[in-house]
């Protein structure tokens, strides 16, 4: 007996078109993961050139009205588990124009497919509005659509600093049991309450300036809904078999989503690992990996942050660390006075099965596919996640006990 044709590896419009029909999420996000699926049947990830993305750059620079200009030092850059990253140095006289200068900047891109398929547009216009509310790099263009470069991409400025202490030995993958030590540790995690308390808490002035988001209303649960449809329709989009599990998370998501108390611009990816900081000065220098972000409930972030994987004991064995930064104990109270918003325990259990669901959709799902496929400059990365799947969906299984 042949074995049926996989219907997600070369997907027919019609498929695709049922999948829009049964989860619909936001405007920009649909348009994304139609874009993947169109091109799922393409070609795999094979080495890009360098002096190709040395033209793409110059040919984005150009066509965004800046002419007299020079590239050096163009190089890769190493981590980015979903995207391509390449550092370089422009020589130019600003974007407002004055003295010449040396601005070092990165070319963040997408692979044929990513372990999370997002919006460098959304990401692009985030960014420049969080600028002057928390550290973020400067960002100077976007190529949404990939017309310059081989893939949809943006450049910014590169931030100095380290995602983690130079002296402290470690052996993860993407933050997973970062561990900052005694040292850093207390004054980085005031600094990242009150960042990240400060886009929750005036995320509906920043939804002014984000024309690629879909808007949040206090009262109605639908922003809360996409986000549940966004994760599902990754799921049946990238999934390798069903799981009764997953249908059974999902049902309860939209059965119990909570109405918005507040609208907060959401990281999405809240975690250790994803801010840069100065080991001389202790500052956070800047925000990084925004491609999750929208507009909706605060609670996503703080149960993505308190999630196991992003945790590890104390030095002295007396308590367990949300993100490396915060004893379990405290995380609620002290978020509550950085923030001014406050943190329902009945919320908080909703958002960690929802952020247990995400992160099988991405694992289970995606993780697989893009391995599968060889879409991705990352492969051994995207094959662990596959890997680590498993203790994901049991960590999803007790967690809807919990909430139910």
């Amino acid at each position: 007996m042949s074995t049926p044709a996989d219907p997600r590896a070369a997907p027919t419009d019609a498929f695709i078109e049922a999948i829009r029909r049964r989860f619909p999420v936001e405007t920009e996000i649909d348009r994304i993961l139609t874009r993947k699926m169109r091109l799922r049947g393409g070609e795999g990830y094979s080495p890009v050139p360098m002096q190709r993305l040395i033209d793409g750059l110059h040919s984005l620079i150009e066509a965004n009205g800046t002419s007299d200009f020079a590239l050096s030092r163009v190089r890769w850059l190493t981590g980015g588990a979903s995207k391509i990253q390449v550092a370089f140095d422009l020589e130019w006289n600003g974007v407002e124009g004055g003295d010449r200068r040396v601005t070092p900047m990165v070319l963040r891109m997408e692979p044929p497919e990513s372990v999370v398929e997002t919006s460098r547009q959304r990401e692009f216009e985030l960014i420049q509005a969080l600028d002057g509310i928390v550290p973020v790099p400067p960002c100077f263009w976007v190529d949404p659509d990939g017309q310059h470069l081989p893939y949809p991409a943006l450049v910014y400025g590169f931030a100095e600093g380290v995602t983690r202490p130079t002296n402290l030995p470690t052996t993860q993958v993407t933050g997973i049991g970062l561990n900052y030590g005694p040292e850093f540790r207390p004054v980085l995690a005031e600094q990242v309450l009150n960042h990240i308390g400060r886009i929750h808490r005036e995320g509906a002035a920043i939804a002014e300036k984000l024309p690629h988001y879909d808007k949040a209303e206090i009262g109605s649960n639908a922003s809360t809904i996409r986000f549940v449809n966004w994760w599902r329709r990754v799921w049946e989009e990238d999934r390798e078999e069903d799981d009764p599990l997953m249908e059974f998370a999902y049902q309860w998501l939209i059965a119990n989503a909570p109405p918005l108390d507040h609208v907060s611009v959401v990281h999405g990816d809240c975690r250790n690992g994803n801010f840069l900081f100065s080991e001389e000065t202790k500052q956070i220098t800047a925000w990084l990996d925004w491609e999750l972000a929208f507009l909706g409930d605060r609670h996503q972030d703080l149960a993505w942050a308190s999630q196991s994987a992003f945790r590890h004991r104390s030095e002295d064995g007396k308590h367990d660390l949300i993100a490396g930064l915060f004893p379990s104990t405290e995380f609620a109270e002290r978020y509550e006075a950085a923030s001014g918003l406050s943190v329902d325990p009945k919320r908080m259990r909703y958002f960690r099965v929802l952020a247990a669901y995400m992160s099988v959709s991405i694992c289970a799902g995606t993780g697989y596919r893009v391995a599968r496929g060889g879409k991705t400059h990352q492969d051994i990365v995207v094959a662990w996640l596959a890997m680590v799947s498993y203790p994901l969906m049991e960590q999803m299984r007790t967690t809807l006990e919990e909430a139910a």
